[in-house]
């Protein structure tokens, strides 16, 4: 079995190796997608393959739509010449269940892959469909970096100043290409779209608007633009930013359901690295629980994901969405993964799921979840904070067949410890009842990344810390400690501990700098005191 539209007239073969075949027409499909585009994709990579595509392929097999979507990539265009094009713009997604089973769905919606970027036909192609009067909506799943038009360290992000001065012509910047097309959207008369980040960062919406409206603003100043690009992009008549709230765990590409596969008799799911460091692979696994939470904001109308069988979407309004987004990022999910993330780095795990069968580190998420979060989550009153949390610690995060691993989630920390936790923190010091220096689990984990950031596991063996923009810098401050050392540590922790750019407060203002500074000592003291400390801290 290989992945083209040739192979798929095979039938019998697919089937008898349990793979869900499309139930529509595929080339008809196409067809109706290139004459007629309604959907737009920034982004190639799994989650798309694995939610967004899926989603489509359901409203096209119960026939709510007739055309497909359009995916573009700018940023690793190997992703469209090695893997999408080869395969017809096809994809297998394996849904790992929490039963063990597996189920093996052939994704047939993606009509066009194109590559964004001026140097190559495709970006004239992509104008063209900016152009066209029925597409209702572009979307996006590029990553948080993908909007950031500056750099941690205040250095312009490649290619966005001479796309400033230059203008919508020929951009070289991701976010400049976007702006660009939208442009020749307001030249055809101001058409009306909704721009959809489906990103994993707060308020996602609004950081897409305001990377466009950047280079608006600039193109402006410089002449390139006349004012009315800035009013149209800025008249949510015309162009709508809603906010979303996403989730759902797709690892990369794993050897064992690759080895599934080929047992299978599947051809060409070996994968392999990109020049740019993306793992491409013609499958993708996932896990089965998934949300996306949208406001419903689209001048053009839009595809009814709502419709989609076992889709999990929901469409409401921005308020909802930004309380959705909170009570996952603040205290149901991602607090509780970058737990195991760093807790698993230093104890030695390769699997969230092998985390899970240790009693400790599940009484440390428990801890962080229902004793410090829930009190202070927001219930966004479309689902319920508590049913979600169960929900992630009994089913989604012990999942034995989920290969995602502490590794992955461990990378930017740092950018991430002013939403998961610095929030909670912040809840607590608006509390009239609840005092944040009686947090007992939140600063575990602030010592525990810190322990972590030294690069050696709790047997004393150096590992490879995960990528970190403000890695070097941390690094610098923690040089000379080393195991078995039994501090104080002060000096070295105060301006990690202080900077409330890390942590959303300044920990030493709210009582909770020295504890942290004191849970270090420990973790550090002697090898295996990692997992002495936990243990300690959860009884």
């Amino acid at each position: 079995m290989k992945l083209t539209l040739q192979e798929l007239k095979n039938t019998t073969v697919w089937e008898k190796a349990g793979i869900k075949l499309p139930q529509f027409d595929i080339e008809k499909m196409i067809k109706a997608t290139k004459a007629a585009p309604a959907w737009v994709h920034f982004g190639a990579g799994n989650i798309f393959r694995a939610f967004p595509a899926a989603l489509q392929q359901n409203l096209l097999e119960k026939g709510f739509t007739d055309t497909g979507i359009i995916v573009a990539e700018g940023y690793d265009y190997e992703i469209i010449d090695e893997l999408f094009l080869p395969c017809d713009n096809l994809s297998l997604l394996v849904t790992l269940k929490s039963n063990g089973t597996a189920e093996k769905t052939l994704i047939a919606s993606i009509a066009e892959a194109l590559k964004a970027d001026p140097q190559y036909p495709d970006f004239v192609r992509l104008k063209e469909i900016f152009r066209g009067p029925g597409l209702q909506m572009a979307s996006f799943t590029i990553t948080e970096k993908g909007y950031a038009l500056v750099h941690t360290s205040g250095v312009f992000a490649p290619g966005v100043e001479d796309d400033f001065k230059n203008g919508p012509a020929s951009p070289l910047s991701y976010m400049g290409k976007v702006a660009a097309l939208l442009h020749q959207r307001y030249l055809a008369g101001s058409l009306p779209i909704s721009m959809v980040s489906m990103d994993n960062c707060s308020h996602n919406g609004d950081r897409l608007k305001e990377a466009i409206l950047s280079f608006a603003k600039k193109w402006q100043e410089h002449g390139h633009v006349d004012a009315g690009f800035v009013s149209y992009l800025e008249n949510p008549v015309k162009v709508g930013f809603p906010w979303t709230m996403i989730d759902k765990i797709t690892p990369r590409p794993d050897d064992s359901v690759k080895t599934m596969l080929i047992s299978d008799g599947f051809e060409g799911a070996e994968g392999r690295l990109t020049a740019k460091g993306t793992y491409i692979a013609p499958f993708v696994n996932a896990e089965e629980t998934q949300y996306l939470v949208i406001e419903d904001t689209f001048p053009n109308g839009r595809p009814p994901l709502e419709k989609a069988e076992a889709g999990g979407v929901m469409f409401t309004d921005r308020e909802t969405v930004d309380m959705a987004e909170k009570m996952k990022v603040c205290t149901c999910l991602n607090p509780l993964h970058t737990a195991l993330a760093v807790f698993g780095c230093l104890l030695g795990y390769t699997r969230i799921s092998e985390e899970m069968k240790n009693p400790d580190l599940v009484k440390l998420i428990e801890g962080i979840g229902y004793k410090e979060g829930l009190p202070v989550a927001v219930d966004p009153k479309i689902m319920s904070p508590r049913e979600f949390l169960d929900n992630v610690i009994q089913i989604r995060l012990p999942n034995p067949f989920m290969p995602d691993t502490p590794q992955r989630i461990a990378a930017d920390t740092s950018l991430k410890l002013p939403i998961r936790f610095g929030e909670t923190i912040k809840a607590y010091i608006a509390n009239n009842t609840l005092k944040a220096e009686n947090l007992t689990y939140i600063p575990l984990v602030f010592a525990g990344w810190i322990r972590y950031l030294l690069g050696i596991d709790d047997k004393g063996t150096p590992f490879e810390v995960s990528p970190d923009p403000l890695y070097k810098n941390l690094s610098a401050h923690l040089k000379g400690i080393s195991l078995g050392q039994k501090g104080p540590f002060h000096v070295q922790l105060e301006p990690i501990l202080s900077n409330p750019d890390i942590f959303g407060v300044n920990l030493y203002d709210i009582g909770l700098g020295k504890r942290v500074e004191s849970l270090f000592e420990k973790l550090i003291s002697a090898p295996g005191g990692v997992a002495a400390t936990v243990k300690e801290c959860v009884r």
